[in-house]
């Protein structure tokens, strides 16, 4: 295949299809807004699973740089009640299937991985349209542009591609999550440390409220603090004082073991409020010449463990398609869709929603124990 792609967007999904291309001799460019690799942080751990992420990491021919960042140990998981009470513990035993690794981490070697010039960075898109005859021509914020014979939208939630395709736009999930840091827990909180363990930790009085945690590298506890409520809920809070964010929070949170409320009184960064965002669970579209969308900017959902793993294997399936069908990249795309919407369909219902108290959680622990996929 001849026909050079173009791919708006260098997150994991993005740099997957370009490295599944590079290997197959096919032409690709990169178009990424941020200004350089370093740009921003890319967010804590991620457990790559069996049977989606490690097989699109094996199709990049990445296995041995991906076994050297995985952080051991990590795959440990507690499930505790609100007091500190463990509900369900599983320990780290080397046998599991969901390896945990720094998202930065995997970026990089997927960077890595590239011929240099690939990602052109600092290249925002701001418009795309469609030219006819399956070729698109996307403008970016530094005021250059490109025409596509074949693009791909990994441009995220409110990807600028997707309204070629759908005119779909994410919806309020209903939760939002407050983002925390707790650096040298160990040392510094001894009782929080232990309360979250080696690996990752799930705490939930109900459904509206709830913490995650996991350790990452060094000695760092990396929170998500969910609270289900409108967004009207959130309206008053000024993002940009950290102290008053931080006590309005911890009030949601005030009967809860001290040393879980730690995790957002003691943080040593300000909050970051994030609300959660997601796309219908069937999303698809009809076959439109010469773009295709994947990860987010496809199926973006809740936050449920699939997301970046769904992301790399549609770059992966994605590149595979194209270099199967060197002569109708037609039927490349059509057969990558073809695939790829039920997969995600089917992660989008991986965790049951409602319940409250103990149902919150006993559905969590059926699937970390095997009974609920």
């Amino acid at each position: 295949m001849r026909t050079p792609v173009t791919i708006v967007g260098a997150g994991l999904g993005g740099l997957t299809l370009a490295r599944v291309l590079h290997l197959h001799g096919i032409p690709v460019a990169v178009h990424e807004a941020d200004p350089s690799p370093s740009a921003r942080t890319q967010g804590g751990l991620l457990d790559i699973h069996d049977y989606n992420g490690q097989l699109a990491v094996a199709a990049a021919g990445l296995t041995q740089e991906f076994r050297a960042i995985v952080l051991e140990g990590r795959q440990a998981m507690r499930v505790l009640d609100r007091d500190g009470s463990v509900l369900f513990e599983q320990a780290d035993d080397g046998t599991g299937g969901r390896p945990e690794v720094q998202r930065g981490d995997l970026r990089r070697i997927l960077l890595d991985s590239l011929p240099a010039g690939t990602v052109r960075w600092g290249r925002k898109a701001t418009a795309v349209r469609p030219l006819g005859g399956g070729r698109h021509e996307v403008a970016f914020s530094d005021g250059s542009g490109v025409v596509a014979d074949l693009l791909v939208g990994a441009d995220g939630a409110w990807s600028r591609v997707r309204p070629l395709l759908s005119a779909a736009r994410p919806g309020y999930t209903g939760k939002s999550v407050v983002e925390t840091y707790l650096a040298d827990a160990r040392t510094r909180f001894p009782a929080t440390a232990r309360a979250v363990g080696g690996g990752s930790m799930i705490a939930a009085s109900s459904p509206d409220r709830e913490i995650f945690a996991h350790r990452e590298s060094g000695d760092t506890l990396h929170a998500y603090i969910g609270i289900t409520e409108p967004l009207d809920w959130f309206a008053g809070l000024d993002v940009t004082d950290a102290a008053a964010v931080t006590a309005r929070i911890a009030r949601e949170f005030a009967d809860w073991a001290p040393e879980l409320l730690a995790l957002i009184t003691e943080a040593d960064s300000a909050p970051v409020l994030r609300h959660l965002h997601a796309l219908p669970a069937e999303h698809r579209w009809e076959r439109v010449p010469g773009v295709t969308l994947l990860g987010d900017a496809a199926h973006l959902q809740a936050p449920n463990g699939e997301g970046a793993n769904l992301a790399m294997l549609d770059g992966a399936e994605l590149g595979l398609a194209l270099a199967a069908h060197p002569d109708d990249v037609e039927a490349a795309l059509a057969a990558y869709e073809r695939d790829m919407f039920p997969r995600s369909a089917e992660a989008a219902e991986l965790f049951p929603e409602g319940g409250s108290g103990d149902d919150a959680v006993h559905p969590v622990i059926g699937l970390l124990t095997g009974q609920g996929r």
